[in-house]
């Protein structure tokens, strides 16, 4: 071997040495622990009005609880994909972050027809699954994996139908719905059942399709009814349709839209424009809540993303600190048992959406709300 070689080999040696002995330092946050959370929502799609402010309102969150976990404290990391509004778009990300990604909790998806069928996928791998948005029945019996801080239309359309009729009198409906998602046709259900409690005749059902644009044969024979308020079960995309056109048709602003948690979107307003005012709402957050998490919330998030946040940015926002609580109170990051298990436990949780539990169901408990489309904003109609 020439002397060279020997030199270089030694030379190789030595920063072996060194380097062994003195690694580079590794940045704060690389030692930490992490907690794997896959969160899925319809970014793209007929749902995507919904799906934008969601993320808007997870980022949100989980920039804050990394900020405040520091050095120490427990990270989150998380896997944003989108679900494009369809079940086996839904069914392939699920299956991502069960089997590729390794997450301990998911968070998501946006609609309750593709939750019917991705949530299955959670439950046979043993993950726990948060819905934020999906309100259609039957979802959380799926199996004990499975969570919601989204309340049902079970439990915010009766107070819908008794706070409308106690405010404005009604006595009379008509009814319109989709008859063909999960989600309206709980809408349709929920809403039917509490008119007859209420013991407020119903005057028709009319029924249209996901996708459809012309409501005037439904709204033209609902206008001969006269009914004291239109009942509609029904997506943002086809409500603001619905809601548009019965103005155009020449019912009046006195005969009130009452919605379901479909309505819940800005988009309604900005689609609808004038037609909005004066539209019911049955709803499980409001922007106006004075309790302090909720006007912090609020105020960052319009200063982050330079629009209010909606009900789904606020259930999302609230839907990532619920799992992180569950995880801390777990003391286990990557087992998904052990988190299942802290989330059945989540009682009067302090959170946006006030002081939140899941029942022994697994579902959201707290109080909903009656909101009314005034000025071009949601406002809290009182009892």
């Amino acid at each position: 071997m020439k002397r060279s070689q020997v030199f270089s080999m030694g030379v190789l040696i030595v920063a072996a040495l060194f380097f062994s002995a003195a690694p580079m330092a590794a940045p704060a946050w690389a030692a930490m622990p992490e907690a794997k959370i896959g969160i899925v929502f319809s970014m793209t799609g007929g749902a995507a009005s919904y799906g934008a402010t969601q993320k808007h309102g997870a980022q949100l969150a989980v920039d804050e609880i990394n900020a405040a976990a520091g050095t120490k404290g427990v990270h989150i990391k998380a896997y944003f994909d989108d679900d494009a509004s369809t079940p086996q778009q839904g069914i392939n990300v699920f299956k991502k972050f069960i089997n590729s990604d390794h997450v301990s909790a998911i968070i998501g998806p946006t609609l309750s027809d593709t939750a019917q069928v991705t949530d299955r996928i959670a439950q046979a791998g043993s993950v726990p699954v948060l819905g934020v948005s999906n309100t259609a029945q039957g979802i959380t019996e799926i199996g004990n994996y499975v969570f919601r801080d989204s309340l049902t239309e079970a439990v915010v359309v009766p107070n819908t139908i008794r706070t409308a009729k106690k405010k404005f009198g009604i006595s009379k409906v008509s009814i319109l719905y989709g008859n063909d998602g999960a989600f309206t046709k709980a809408g349709y259900d929920a809403f039917k059942k509490a008119l007859t409690d209420e013991k407020i005749t119903i005057l028709s059902e009319q029924t249209f399709a996901k996708g459809d644009r012309d409501f005037s044969p439904q709204l033209t024979e609902i206008k001969s009814q006269s009914p004291d308020a239109i009942v509609v079960s029904a997506l943002v995309e086809e409500a603001s349709g619905i809601v548009s056109q019965a103005r155009q048709l020449g019912i009046p602003a006195s005969v009130p839209i009452i919605g379901g948690n479909g309505f819940n979107s800005p988009s309604l307003i900005k689609n609808a424009g004038s037609a909005a005012e004066g539209v019911l709402i049955g709803a499980a957050w409001s922007s106006t809540a004075s309790n302090p998490l909720n006007q912090k919330f609020v105020k960052d998030y319009a200063a982050k993303y330079g629009n209010p946040p909606d009900q789904f940015a606020a259930q999302a926002y609230a839907g990532v600190y619920i799992v992180y609580d569950a995880i801390q109170k777990a003391g286990a990051p990557f087992q998904p048992a052990k988190i299942r298990d802290a989330l059945a436990g989540i009682k009067n949780l302090d959170s946006v959406l006030g002081k939140f539990s899941f029942t022994s169901g697994r579902d959201a408990d707290y109080k909903p709300v009656l909101q009314e489309v005034k000025n071009g904003k949601f406002v809290v109609v009182g009892e």
